[in-house]
């Protein structure tokens, strides 16, 4: 029960850290592109959590090699297309969206990440979803849509579909994490803040932007090391942990979190939307947590590298010297076993129903 609501909670402060930089990021439009300022923020995720990367290891440096921990080769195409779609084309398509579409319809369609990554999840990957999961999800997406919802100001200008285009990479972006979520989570975070942060900043200096003030330059890659790095992390351990639907649903609630900021930076009394939004936001949540999907299921052989304790699943032998330190990374093996218990579409329960 308690990795349980560890899992939710790493998901709800993904999806917090990621809603606090969108006030931010409207503070900063104003003397920056946004392509500019797209770069800079994932330039900082990237730079920022490649220090942290580089720190960690220095510390590290007295470990046996039984602790690192290396993408594997059939692992690089799910990641690759993972900073492609979610790094690279998304911001890409947003950013050409948003010049052509008003911003509450722009707020309103982003609503669709959550709902295209769930789909994608369920279709595609068949990833387990009961009625109660489900109506959770619609309750967490209904109350986004409410939150960025401006009667008399939606439209559906052609800019929408780009910005549609741009829900579904990053739709696809999460399903395809998910594929390596079981990697080290700031290795993966790191790569795509390095990949995006170039491409668009080559793209804002293309079309004549220039490069703004070093206070300013500071401030964008800080937000967007906590907004795009820091959640991307929480966001990718929450996928390990709950599978992609579920911690799309959770990340749902960043709006929630980005007006509660805002209201906080430009004081001002919330209206009714915002009441509504969380009142279907709150029972939304709750049908999640309060999940329990547990039959009977078999695990076959499986061999792989993650953080872990030595829990039900995770019970063998190692091959180097063990000081008992948990949680620990090493390649492990698991055997084929069958069991009944409580879980989640984690790393270790992909299984068909």
């Amino acid at each position: 029960m308690k990795s349980r609501y560890n899992a939710v909670f790493t998901a709800l402060t993904a999806a917090a850290l990621f809603g606090a930089a969108t006030p931010l990021a409207k503070a900063l439009l104003g003397s920056v592109s946004p392509f500019m300022l797209a770069g800079l923020f994932y330039l900082g995720s990237g730079l920022g959590l490649g220090i942290g990367i580089v720190w960690r290891a220095f510390r590290s440096r007295g470990l046996r090699s039984g602790t690192v921990h290396r993408i594997s080769r059939s692992e690089l195409p799910w990641l690759i297309g993972a900073i492609a779609t979610g790094g690279v084309a998304g911001p890409a398509l947003l950013m050409l969206g948003l010049a052509s579409t008003p911003a509450a319809t722009s707020s309103l369609l982003l609503n669709l990440e959550g709902v295209l990554t769930a789909v994608i999840a369920w279709v595609v990957f068949r990833e387990n979803v009961d009625v109660q999961v489900f109506l959770g999800m619609a309750a967490i997406v209904a109350g986004g849509v409410i939150l960025s919802w401006h009667p008399g100001q939606a439209g559906v200008p052609v800019g929408a579909l780009l910005i549609v285009g741009a829900c579904m990479c990053w739709a696809i972006d999460n399903n395809l994490t998910r594929k390596v979520s079981g990697n080290d989570a700031m290795v993966i975070a790191c790569l795509k803040g390095l990949v995006a942060g170039p491409v668009n900043l080559g793209i804002a200096i293309a079309a004549g932007a220039s490069l703004p003030s070093p206070v300013t330059m500071a401030a964008a890659m800080m937000t967007g090391l906590a907004g795009y790095g820091i959640s991307l992390v929480l966001f990718v351990v929450a996928l390990r942990n709950l599978g992609t639907a579920r911690t799309g649903a959770y990340f749902s609630v960043a709006p929630l979190f980005g007006v509660m900021l805002s209201l906080l930076m430009w004081p001002a009394v919330p209206d009714l939307s915002f009441a509504v939004a969380a009142a279907l936001i709150a029972p939304g949540i709750w049908l999640h947590v309060r999940e329990r999907h547990e039959h009977e299921h078999s695990h076959e052989f499986l061999e792989h590298t993650h953080r872990h304790r030595h829990d039900r699943h995770h019970q063998h032998e190692h091959d180097f010297p063990y000081s008992g330190e948990e949680p620990h990374t090493h390649p492990h093996v698991h055997l084929p076993i069958a069991h009944s218990h409580a879980h989640f579409p984690d790393i270790h329960h992909r299984h068909r129903h």
